[in-house]
């Protein structure tokens, strides 16, 4: 009875509430004026029309345009309203103005080393094709000289993160999309506090959504109470706009431009296992120390220029090159942003490069398995031409709904001689891609259709280092903890499960 009334008047349910009557009033009105005047009607049924013929004319995602057209369809008094609330996923203007002017100002502090690019052609074409991908495209160096230490699960993250904060001299920003108090968070916001007061600049920035949940409405004025500079990426407010679907889903963390976090976990203490809410949830993540940590150091600026309304000189963050030159190489990093504000979806086509170019094998472990039929093409190639494709995802959902989902891609998959991995033990959130024990990717990105068109995400590209088997090892090791999914399992599965899987996957896109 208490979660009940806990939820009931919750901030998250009052908001949802309030949109949920804007649309019933708003619809109602559009059904009364459509039921009085035949004119009123066709206007509406009109406007579904040239939505329809817009959607087909835009050069948009097919799944999504699909999902859209059928609603409409379905629809015809409503669906083009609906359309105009909901399924335009324009960025805002004064967010893509801004995000424009900030990568026209960052431009010459992010710089690619030739010599690097040269280097790694001559060894490996395939990785070549990635790295000067992610440059061209997402306008992020790829560096040498930085260490890497990977994290399999969140508990061991923690108290590495506290440790670097810690040591803190100049400033520490925070950037993550779900930031709950507990545990995890309490014992950083108290090194925080500690900072601040002895004049090092701390800065926090969460997600409006992502936290409408875990944090109080003024949560942000608590923060800055403290001595901590703090904004609130694209606030949950009740109304009915379409860029309220636009999130910062980026988990990054960045001390004194020396030290980076970054990978699936967030600030609460679900990730670190201190509270269970799905079973065991195990989550991954990376420490980078050394030049990489300055594409991290320019992400979060970025978003924090939009937010504040401000526009900060790089300059007085960047490393000198004496400081560089302490830096112990790793292999190659190639730290990356992911942004809707362009048509490049960064975080799908790195995913994709890994699939195409692989030699042996890739190894992927992701909470959600929702690909476009470019990827499941991509997988189902690959497996068909004697790559080794195995997957991991969660035996315990998150999201009963999205879960479905992801099980109404295995039948597919499974055919082609994809392999497909459930964990046992609870929710798996990290997001990893490892392959022919030379390259990886680790970041925020989900394999969905938010994460890759919707979203601000982040990831890191790492080539001939330490961290890559170390990956590899803990997909091997994780595997221990999984059952493999067979067809046999998916032609068990009822026929009414079946339907409602095939149909949630339609509309996918649009959840």
């Amino acid at each position: 009875m208490k979660r009940v009334l806990s939820f009931l008047t919750s901030r998250m349910f009052i908001l949802g509430m309030l949109v949920l009557l804007q649309l019933i009033v708003l619809l109602s009105l559009v059904s009364w004026l459509s039921g009085i005047a035949f004119e009123v009607n066709l206007f509406f049924v009109m406007l579904s029309i040239i939505m329809v013929i817009s959607i087909v004319y835009k050069k948009i995602n097919p799944s999504y345009a699909i999902a859209w057209v059928i609603v409409i369809l379905i629809l015809p008094v409503f669906g083009g309203i609906l359309y105009l609330l909901f399924g335009n996923k324009k960025v805002p203007k004064a967010l893509q103005r801004r995000s424009v002017l900030f990568e026209t100002d960052q431009s010459p502090a992010l710089r690619q080393e030739e010599e690097i690019l040269n280097q790694i052609l001559s060894e490996n074409r395939e990785v070549s094709k990635q790295v000067n991908y992610i440059w061209k495209n997402s306008f992020y160096p790829i560096y040498s000289n930085t260490a890497t230490e990977y994290y399999s699960v969140g508990e061991k993250q923690f108290p590495a993160l506290i440790r670097e904060l810690k040591k803190a001299e100049k400033f520490i920003f925070i950037e993550y999309f779900i930031i709950r108090e507990g545990v995890m968070w309490n014992s950083i916001l108290e090194v925080l506090i500690e900072k601040a007061n002895i004049g090092v600049d701390v800065r926090v920035m969460y997600d409006g959504a992502g936290c409408v949940s875990t944090l109080s409405k003024n949560y942000d004025n608590y923060l800055r109470s403290k001595g901590i500079h703090c904004q609130v990426f694209n606030p949950i407010r009740p109304q009915l706009v379409a860029q309220m679907n636009n999130r910062n889903h980026r988990k990054i963390t960045i001390i004194d431009g020396v030290v980076g976090f970054m990978g699936g976990t967030n600030l609460a203490d679900e990730y670190i296992n201190v509270e269970e809410h799905f079973g065991y949830w195990k989550d991954s993540a990376i420490m980078l120390q050394g030049e990489a940590v300055w594409s991290l150091t320019t992400m979060f600026l970025q978003f924090w220029n939009f937010t504040a309304n401000t526009k900060k000189d790089l300059s007085e963050y960047a490393l000198t090159k004496k400081q560089i030159k302490t830096f112990k190489s790793d292999g190659f990093i190639q730290p990356f942003s992911d942004s809707p504000t362009d048509d490049e979806a960064v975080g799908e086509t790195t995913h994709m490069n890994m699939i195409n170019l692989a030699r042996d094998y890739v190894y992927i472990t992701t909470p959600y398995l929702i690909p476009s039929y470019e990827m499941i093409r991509a997988l189902t190639i690959s497996a068909k031409n004697g790559i080794d494709i195995r997957i991991i995802v969660p035996h315990i959902p998150d999201k009963w709904y999205v879960h479905m989902i992801t099980k109404s891609n295995y039948e597919e998959l499974l055919k082609s001689n994809v392999r497909i991995y459930e964990y046992t033990p609870g929710f798996i959130h990290s997001k990893n891609f490892v392959s022919d024990d030379s390259v990886a990717i680790i970041g925020s990105t989900n394999i969905d259709y938010r994460s890759y068109y919707l979203n601000y995400e982040c990831g890191v590209f790492l080539y001939k280092n330490k961290a890559v088997m170390d990956m590899k090892n803990d997909f091997l090791e994780t595997l221990q903890y999984c059952q493999e999914v067979t067809l046999d399992d998916v032609k068990k599965t009822r026929l009414w499960k079946r339907i409602v899987q095939a149909l949630l996957g339609l509309f996918s896109p649009l959840l």
